[in-house]
């Protein structure tokens, strides 16, 4: 007999958890799942409507849209160091050896959205994908 409980009362806005990033071993991401509700807020937040000609138009501040998701999904991040990172985006290490790690900020984990689309690409599949955030990923 099934079990009469509603979906709302267990439907979970985000859930978390850690992923590693392909090809770099123990640069681990933690990542949080957004809802299509959640999405959209951040959408409407980062919209905003205009006048042209009496008309309303709506219009997308991209970099607003960025910042709120990427604060909405990175969580934090270990293992990222300037030898990872001159894989992902053009930087000029200085001083900084090659083993040392970026600690993770929000601002740091905007900047490297905006300057590597392959870290871009691969949060927003991760977050995306369901299946990262199932029981069945969890216990693995």
């Amino acid at each position: 007999m099934a079990n009469s409980v509603s979906l709302s009362s267990i439907l979970v806005p985000n859930k978390n958890v850690t992923v590693e990033y392909p090809g770099m071993p123990g640069f681990k991401i933690d990542i949080s799942f957004l809802s299509r509700e959640s999405l959209q807020a951040i959408k409407k937040k980062s919209t905003k409507v205009s006048f042209k000609n009496r008309q309303p138009v709506e219009e997308m501040d991209d970099d607003l849209f960025l910042s709120l998701y990427v604060e909405g999904c990175v969580k934090n991040w270990t293992g990222l160091t300037f030898a990872y990172l001159e894989q992902l985006a053009p930087i000029d290490a200085g001083a900084n050896a090659l083993t040392e790690e970026l600690v993770f900020s929000k601002e740091n984990a905007l900047a490297l959205m905006k300057a590597s689309t392959n870290f871009d690409a691969f949060i927003s599949e991760q977050v995306t994908d369901l299946g990262n955030f199932s029981k069945g990923r969890l216990n693995k």
